[in-house]
This record gives C-alpha cells, structure tokens and sequence, in this order.
C-alpha cells in the first residue's frame, strides 16, 4: 500500500474542494468517485454529501475559523515580516540567525506583546518565514546494500 502524499491547503483552498466536490456530487458522481478526484476519504466524501442534502451548499463554505483571535493585527504582521528580513543584528543580536526565541524578543520589544517562542515558531511559518524540513531521500550505498543482500538471499534459494 502507498502512502499518500499529503498537500496543505489554506481554507480558501478547502472551500474550493467542497463546493467542487458538491457539483459532482449533485450531478450524480459516486462519494468513491468524489473521495478519488478530490484526494479524500470515502468517509469525507460522505460526511459531505449527507451535508449538502441535509443543509444545502451553503453549509459547505467555509466558517469563521474557531479560536483566539491573534494579538498581532494584519499592519503588525506586516511588519513582524519586515522584522524577520531586517536581520537579527538589527534588535541587537551578535549573529544573523533567527531562532523562535528571539523573534518571540523583538516582538516584544515592538509591539509589547508576549509570545511563547513555540507559538513564534507556528507564527513564522504562518507568514512564510520557515520552511519545513524537506523529506531525506534513501542514500544510493544504502539502496545499494539492500539490493545487494535481496541479491544474496535468491541465490540462496
């Protein structure tokens, strides 16, 4: 069995998918089919389709996002992004790297507003200022020795 590749989508992203998947759905397409075209689960593909007869299609927009509110207005996180390009030296650190912690400092200092340097770290990513870590691919030698050995146990046989 494959693992699928999971892809991140922003909730604009996500409504697209749904009202896409409600007019195939209304047209008579199958919640396998549905799930398949659209990268879901069958049981997705039938939570939306029990949504859109009992509701209707407006039920499948999307919502006020539940939770706090971020302390940081729009302006701010502008300028959180003019921040982080600016470099560190300029709120005073000895090197050029960022870490969460001294973000989570020179917002702070800016703004006068605490953050935990965990939730700095999901703030970078947010604005576009961290990358996750790319997935290692399999080392050529290491490949190599498997083969080798699959080599060795059919001769053995």
């Amino acid at each position: 069995m494959y693992a699928a590749a999971t892809v991140t989508l922003n909730r604009d992203e996500m409504e697209r998918r749904r009202l896409e998947a409600a007019e195939d759905l209304l047209k008579g397409t199958t919640q396998a089919r549905v799930a398949r075209k659209f990268g879901v689960s069958r049981t997705t593909a039938s939570r939306w389709s029990r949504t859109l007869e009992g509701q209707g299609l407006e039920r499948l927009r999307k919502r006020k996002a539940p939770g706090r509110p971020s302390r940081l207005s729009a302006n701010q996180m502008t300028e959180v992004r003019e921040m982080f390009a600016g470099g560190p030296r300029a709120f005073g650190f000895e090197t050029d790297r960022w870490t969460t912690a001294r973000l989570a400092h020179a917002i702070d200092a800016r703004f006068g507003i605490r953050y935990d340097p965990d939730h700095v770290g999901r703030l970078m990513h947010r604005l576009g200022l961290r990358a996750k870590p790319a997935a290692i691919p399999l080392e050529a030698p290491a490949a190599e020795v498997y083969n080798g050995a699959a080599s060795l146990i059919e001769m053995q046989l």
